[in-house]
């Protein structure tokens, strides 16, 4: 087993049910394209990073998907919010005997194999680390020690929450990432000529 553990959280990619904003602009059919991309993008920059790796489903786990069960283990996410379930996640992994732990989305066109590897660097460093998105939340969250209240009175899919998450780490260490684009919705994309194509 290794000390470090990263975290994936993930819905599978169903019509409807899925980039629920983008697809107000550009349809549930190109949106769920958009989707199976990112979370590809996503499978093939994790899965060599040399740490042991969860995914984490919004749902039931799925057995025949891109997570390849020989490099991922599966689990479903419990909780009543976002907040709640990444709790949950990282109280498990602490539990499991795990020193430093770090989640990450499962749809960021500019995350990379690099950047979290850094993050786990860092983690040797400093309490906690974290990667800011452009929309006021982030992307990547890491720590070395359960702390409760990071998950815990946060308005979730809004502007305030890295800010209000940083204000619960105050009194220890951070370190900051840089900042990406997380894709929500058009105007996360239409810059991006990859995505673009794709539709």
């Amino acid at each position: 087993m290794s000390q470090n553990l990263l975290l994936l959280f993930t819905r599978h990619p169903e019509l409807g049910k899925c980039k629920t904003r983008l697809a107000k602009t550009i349809g549930d059919k190109k949106a769920l394209s958009v989707y199976k991309y990112l979370l590809q993008h996503t499978a093939n920059i994790t899965k060599n990073i040399p740490v042991d790796k969860q995914v984490w489903y919004a749902t039931q786990p799925v057995v025949n998907d891109i997570w390849d069960s020989n490099i991922y283990s599966k689990k479903a996410q419990q909780g009543k919010d976002l907040g709640e379930r990444m709790a949950y996640a990282f109280a498990e992994g602490f539990r499991a005997g795990y020193d430093h732990i770090i989640i990450v989305g499962s749809d960021l066109f500019d995350v990379s194999s690099t950047i979290i590897e850094e993050a786990f660097q860092k983690l040797k460093e400093t309490d906690f680390v974290i990667g800011p998105a452009q929309d006021g939340g982030y992307y990547l969250l890491g720590m070395n020690t359960f702390r409760k209240e990071i998950f815990e009175n946060k308005a979730w899919s809004t502007s305030t929450v890295f800010n209000d998450t940083l204000k619960s780490m105050e009194d220890k260490t951070v370190t900051l990432l840089e900042t990406l684009n997380d894709i929500d919705e058009y105007e996360d994309m239409k810059d991006n000529t990859t995505l673009m194509n794709l539709l």
